[in-house]
């Protein structure tokens, strides 16, 4: 966003507070007919604005879950299993030609699930009831389907190595018919490693013999968002490790985000930012205050004019405030590094680094700290230099450090604080002379 300093800012991510307790580990969430649904656990629950929830009934044990909803039915595929809840009733389908629901979407009428090698559908007049002369397959590679999603009104088969499309053509058989020269040859990795974001088929995968990356897929094509250090990142984790990982889309303020949720943080991916900038902006979101650890802030529904999340620790209901940086209570943490600073080989006395930024957006009654370092190898990094961020109102205080050093060939600075202090960010002003030799 142009701002008259710069082109740009940095602002720290949102926070969230907990609003009530769940019955278990969150498991997915979706917003129907205006109400927020939760399985939480073995349970779903229909939750309120104030965190308060109802149990409506048990789907059993599992990982994550696929939510998906008819005019009048919303379905909930748990472990291998399908289960309905229309408003008053859960129940499950135990028609045994449905096998093994891996995933689950609906389309012109029909629930499709998948179990790995066959597209499966329901009846138009009865959803509990399946016809094993109606099961569809996916045939360009002989890779096993891990999901089933909806895009423009066509069902989208992820496979391993793979991607097809399907319209309906109806008939009397499956009523799906591939969409032909529209197939991409590149596929998710996971049951959970594809969702829709935009226009776009965003998985985590890999065509046949390759190394994992991120892609967005239309139109037969499958164009990589990963950068190389994203790749490098998804390198050191192994296959059996990005199996479980969760993809999830978050679309606020004009920024669609795609989440890529790894064992240990969160990468975050801006599809406006990066069609804006034309360079691909990744972030990493995590709820430690050193290090990496599991982003809290999970499956965010909007639904009663808020963002609903869960805590992926406690398993709590909760909401995305701007309000405070705090994830659930606890402190986070936030740093940003500098590109490299390049003085045509010449060194320069470094004597003042001031941060430009929107000050006096602390947490009330604290006195935070931020503190920037730097490095001129790449390898190694000074002592943090820290300083008071400034009180609650001190809008017009500025962030400058003095004596910072020197460069020889070239420099890198980073900054790290809190979510005591909730800065945004607008540009960086050094003031340096140069180095006699």
């Amino acid at each position: 966003m142009e701002s008259g300093i710069s082109a740009g800012y940095l602002r720290t991510a949102d926070g969230a507070e907990s609003l009530g307790t769940g019955e278990g580990a969150p498991r997915g969430g979706i917003n129907w007919n205006g109400v927020l649904y939760r399985v939480s656990g073995t349970k779903l629950c229909r939750v309120e604005a104030d965190g308060t929830h109802t149990v409506l009934g048990d789907v059993g044990v599992g990982n994550r879950c696929y939510l998906t909803y008819s005019f009048d039915r919303l379905a909930i595929q748990s472990g291998t299993r399908l289960y309905y809840w229309d408003g008053a009733l859960l129940t499950q389908v135990v028609d045994p030609d449905l096998g093994d629901c891996l995933s689950v979407a609906w389309v012109d009428g029909y629930f499709i699930s998948t179990d790995g090698e066959y597209l499966v559908v329901t009846e138009l007049t009865d959803p509990t009831l399946v016809n094993p002369l109606k099961y569809g397959s996916s045939e360009i590679d002989p890779d096993p389907i891990v999901a089933v999603l909806k895009i423009r009104n066509e069902i989208v088969a992820v496979n391993r190595y793979t991607i097809e499309f399907f319209g309906n053509v109806g008939g009397d058989l499956f009523p799906f018919q591939r969409v032909e020269g529209a197939q991409i040859q590149k596929g998710a990795i996971g049951n959970q490693c594809a969702c829709i974001l935009g226009d776009y088929v965003a998985f985590l995968g890999s065509g046949r013999n390759e190394t994992p990356g991120v892609y967005l897929g239309t139109n037969a094509q499958a164009a990589k968002i990963s950068t190389l250090e994203v790749d490098s990142l998804l390198a050191s984790y192994g296959e059996a490790d990005l199996e479980s990982v969760v993809l999830e889309t978050h679309v606020h303020q004009s920024h669609p985000q795609l989440w890529i949720r790894l064992p240990d943080r969160t990468l975050a991916y801006d599809l406006d930012a990066s069609q804006t900038m034309s360079t691909q902006v990744w972030f990493q979101l995590t709820s430690s205050a050193i290090d990496f650890s599991v982003y809290r802030l999970l499956d965010p529904v909007w639904a009663y004019d808020q963002w609903n999340v869960c805590d992926a620790l406690t398993g709590d209901f909760g909401v995305i405030t701007e309000d405070s940086a705090h994830h659930f209570g606890t402190v986070v943490r936030w740093e940003f590094g500098t590109v490299i600073a390049y003085n045509e080989g010449r060194g320069a006395i470094w004597n003042q680094v001031e941060l430009v930024v929107l000050s006096g957006r602390v947490a009330f009654g604290t006195d935070p700290m931020i503190s920037t370092s730097y490095t001129l190898d790449g390898e190694v990094w000074s002592e943090p230099r820290p300083i008071h961020a400034g009180l609650t109102g001190d809008r017009m205080r500025r962030l400058s450090w003095f004596q910072q050093g020197i460069m020889r060939n070239w420099r890198a600075q980073r900054f790290s604080g809190d979510s005591r202090a909730r800065l945004s960010v607008a540009r960086l002003e050094v003031t340096m002379e140069p180095l006699a030799w």
